[in-house]
């Protein structure tokens, strides 16, 4: 499971700035896009922006005027409530076709979305569901690493090396392992960035026995 979580601190922060790699948007699907947004509302202080028809009621998540996330009501058919990250790549057929030759899977193929850009949805060799969002005139969220918004996002995986491989693969996503007291931390960074530029980490399941 992924999990995505806004970010607690605060302090200095600049834009937004995406590269390849980099998660760029995050959707809560809920089939009571009412009931998150009083959630989230009293949480975080986000105010929900309902789209039209023509988007199937999708809409943005607002924190501050500035898009910290977007969402949308699913159906029962459609899974338990859940988030989905993404992220940003140049080219979302390109992105989709390496996941399956890394023995992924694609659940939703690359789409256009207006002139917003395109999006995809994945999941890795886990089963691990994952977006894709190739920037057009929507460049992705506006506002991150600010006290209510987006911050770190975790994948938890039986198996690391092969979580990391599969993401370097179809991501370019490069590992940083962290040392720390009992251990170590592997964390994600786009490729060509320094550690510095980290914004996620794996988590390793116990495997059950039997």
């Amino acid at each position: 499971m992924r999990r995505t979580g806004p970010c607690a601190r605060s302090g200095p922060y600049s834009p937004p700035r995406y590269v390849t790699g980099a998660p760029n948007r995050i959707d809560p699907g809920t089939p009571d896009i009412d009931g998150a947004a009083a959630s989230y509302g009293g949480l975080f202080d986000w105010r929900f922006r309902p789209g039209g028809p023509d988007v199937g009621g999708y809409g943005l998540f607002q924190l501050g005027g500035r898009t910290a996330a977007g969402g949308g009501q699913t159906t029962p058919e459609q899974g338990p409530p859940s988030w989905t990250v993404y992220f940003e790549v140049p080219d979302a057929d390109d992105t989709a076709r390496a996941a399956e030759r890394a023995r992924g899977s694609v659940v939703v193929r690359p789409m256009g979305v207006r002139d917003l850009g395109r999006t995809a949805i994945l999941t890795d060799r886990a089963g691990v569901s994952f977006g894709l969002w190739q920037p057009g005139r929507d460049q992705g969220l506006e506002v991150v690493q600010e006290p209510g918004s987006l911050c770190w996002v975790e994948l938890y995986t039986a198996d690391v090396p092969a979580a990391a491989a599969f993401y370097h693969s179809v991501l370019g996503l490069e590992t940083y392992a962290v040392d720390f007291a009992g251990g170590a931390y592997t964390t994600f960074h786009p490729a060509g960035e320094s550690e510095d530029a980290m914004f996620g980490g794996v988590v390793p399941l116990a495997r059950r026995p039997g």
